[in-house]
């Protein structure tokens, strides 16, 4: 029964491929990405509760996102839309780093050639990482529901945790055993389980963020801390889609630009190992 749901939702991609293949089939999707960060606790020997409540906010918001998609049959360019942003006062400022590649800059994918770019700023520095698309191992489930007008799949993966992760996790929780102050303080790391759903009534590959390789656009995501979802799509707009390739910024790989934040968080820290944050001006 799975196999047979399966391929017929994949026979249904492959007819509407060959029906749009004479034309030039490109499209927009909006995506609404919210993160939920449970496994971080904030303190600090000096913050009152209205500090911790001002921080937990600025995060909160800061995790709530629009991002567009736009694509063609082989390229895809995932961003944020641009807007103008409000002159900030006095107060806290929070500092995000998350050394993904496809986090929150600018980010091209092409799944005919396999490869991946970006444009990243760290701390007013441009750079253009490359890497290779990731290799996702979807296991195709046979359950269906609707987002908007299209009938979507569910497909599942799962990602073990790294040695990395784990070493990372055991430093941070010696340095609690030894007393040592910590802004915020991490869960033990696990496999994750990203589970997506997606439609072969547009019968390309692409998706949101670093997700890719379905045989139809990925419109749900949701990885137990980020759920991203699609909230519009327009097919062959009257405006035309044109897929512009990242060029802004030094070229460095996703290991180079990986070490080059943590050489620099490395020389923020204090002589116990620290990192301050400045809450005021």
């Amino acid at each position: 029964m799975i196999k047979s749901a399966i391929t017929a939702a994949i026979a249904v991609a492959l007819f509407s491929f060959q029906h749009m293949k004479a034309q030039e089939f490109t499209g927009r999707a909006t995506y609404e990405s919210k993160t939920i960060m449970n496994d971080i606790q904030i303190s600090g020997s000096n913050m009152t509760p209205d500090m911790k409540a001002s921080l937990e906010e600025k995060m909160k918001k800061g995790l709530e996102k629009t991002y567009e998609l736009s694509f063609n049959k082989t390229e895809s360019v995932y961003e944020e839309p641009q807007k103008l942003e409000a002159p900030s006062g006095s107060g806290a400022r929070v500092l995000m780093v998350n050394t993904s590649s496809s986090a929150d800059g600018k980010s091209y994918k092409n799944i005919k050639d396999k490869t991946v770019m970006s444009e990243e700023d760290f701390f007013g520095k441009e750079f253009l990482v490359s890497d290779s698309l990731r290799k996702w191992d979807w296991q195709l489930i046979n359950e269906t529901k609707k987002i908007g007008n299209y009938t979507c799949y569910k497909a599942i993966a799962v990602i073990p945790v790294t040695k990395e992760e784990m070493e990372n996790y055991e430093k941070m929780k010696n340095k609690k055993s030894e007393g040592k102050t910590q802004l915020f303080t991490p869960s033990e790391p696990k496999d994750r389980t990203i589970t997506v759903w997606y439609t072969p009534e547009i019968p390309v590959s692409h998706g949101p963020a670093e997700y890719w390789g379905l045989p139809g656009l990925i419109m749900e995501v949701n990885d137990a801390k980020t759920v991203i979802l699609c909230s519009k799509i327009v097919l062959n707009p009257k405006d035309k889609v044109v897929i512009k390739i990242p060029k802004k910024g030094k070229k460095v790989t996703k290991k180079e630009y990986e070490a080059l934040i943590e050489k620099h968080l490395e020389s923020m820290k204090d002589s116990k190992g620290n990192i301050h944050i400045n809450l005021g001006n």
